[in-house]
This record gives C-alpha cells, structure tokens and sequence, in this order.
C-alpha cells in the first residue's frame, strides 16, 4: 500500500520545467517562463534581418530586422548632427541566433549559469535573438569599455536617454528593473515611435509581457488620442405666442 501510495505521488507531482543551456547544464523554468530572470524569445527569420551599413557599427557586421533600419539610420544621422554628442554612436552586438547566443553563454562554464546569466542572457531568453534590439557603442571610448556602466556618463549615452524614445527605441533594463537584470545602459529594443510605424505592431507583440511587466525606461510612450469635444453653441430661446382663436 505505501509502495502504490508514493508511485501515485510521483505520477501526480508537478513537473519542473527546464531550459536546456550548456552540454550538461539547464535552468529551472520559473511559472512565468523566466530563466534567471529573462523572458524567453525565438529566432527572428532569416527573411526579414538585413545588415546595417558598415560604417555604423563596430566588430561584427550588424544585423537587424528590416523594421527597425530606418529609425536606426535617423538616430545615428540625429547624434551624429548634434554637437553635445561629443563622440559617434554606433552599434556593437545586434541580432544574434539562439545558437550564437549558447556559444556566448556557454564560453564561460568554469562559473555557474546563474553567475553567467547576470551579465549574459540564456541562449533562448535574448532579446537580440528577435532581431529588434542592439547594443549601442560609443567612438572614441575614451577608457569606457563596450558594456560597461561607465558608457552610461557619456553624453553620447546622455543623449541616448533624451532622444532614443523619439525613433522607436527604449532601454530594456534600467537600473534596479524589476526582471532582476543587470542594469545595461547601452542596450535597446525598438518597438516603433507609434503603433502605426511600419513593423512596430510585431515588434510591441513580440515585448508585449516584458513591456506590461517590466517598464522600460527610458520608453516608448502609448500613442495618447486626444478628443475634443465642442462646447454646446446656446441658442437663444424663442418665444411662443400663443395663437389667438377667431371668433365665430
């Protein structure tokens, strides 16, 4: 009886899910799909990447969602025009496959995955792996490495702040985010300046959770309409008279 009454309780016990990371290596699935922290995300298709024009990125050519390259390109052309920039803004990693994103992860395995995931997210769980964010880096780096906080004092970065949401770009992980990410200044999502921008009804579907749950900020703000309702125009009341009745 005791053999049957805990083989019913292993038969009927929830299952923790696992992501699969390194050879040997997985993560338990939190209820809301999280892997230490990140929200899960598919490869965008090969279809719709195109590769941004060399002179804006660094390393590695950059590549992106067709969506995306046209407020890309007005960003960089916006900081390159404004004189407090001090410096060029240029993209350093963009889209990169769930395959690549596992060599990335998996480089370090003397460290445990949940050390590795505070700078480096899961293969699977990267928003670069949708093709609509990048990581921006600034020339000259002036003793600032790539993907440190301290390109966060930059006025390139400063500039970033202000003006990034105005092309469809907000920061996914700011400082003490509720994701329980690493805070990183220098990476960026593009969900469209307004809903109606060519391919931003994809991109805010594909954020759609960690837009609702986890604000980015700086955001991109929901498109507000405004309604203006015309005050009554008074008319002015008009008199009856009574009608007078004929004698007979």
């Amino acid at each position: 009886m005791l053999h049957r009454t805990l083989a019913l309780a292993l038969l009927f016990a929830p299952t923790v899910a696992e992501a699969q990371l390194c050879e040997g290596q997985s993560a338990a699935i939190a209820p809301d799909g999280r892997a230490f922290g990140h929200l899960p995300y598919g490869d965008a298709p090969e279809t719709e990447l195109v590769t941004l024009p060399s002179e804006y990125s660094v390393g590695n050519p950059c590549v992106v969602r067709a969506d995306i390259l046209p407020d890309l390109l007005r960003l960089f052309a916006a900081a390159q025009g404004d004189p407090s920039v001090m410096g060029q803004l240029r993209a350093l990693s963009c889209q990169r496959s769930i395959a690549r994103q596992r060599s990335v992860f998996c480089r370090g395995e003397t460290s445990s995955p949940a050390d590795r995931a505070i700078s480096v997210a899961p293969p699977g769980y990267s928003e670069h792996s949708t093709g609509y964010a990048l990581d921006f880096a600034v020339r000259p780096a002036n003793g600032c490495p790539d993907a440190e906080a301290c390109m966060a004092a930059t006025p390139a970065a400063r500039w970033l702040r202000a003006n990034a949401p105005r092309f469809g770009f907000e920061q996914s992980f700011p400082g003490g985010n509720k994701q329980h990410v690493k805070w990183e200044p220098w990476h960026w999502r593009w969900v469209g300046a307004t809903e109606a921008a060519p391919g931003a009804a994809k991109a805010r579907f594909v954020f759609a959770r960690a837009r609702r749950l986890y604000p980015a900020d700086p955001g991109v703000l929901p498109l507000v309409v405004k309604v203006t309702v015309q005050p009554p125009v008074p008319v002015a009341p008009v008199a009856v008279v009574p009608s007078k009745k004929k004698r007979r």
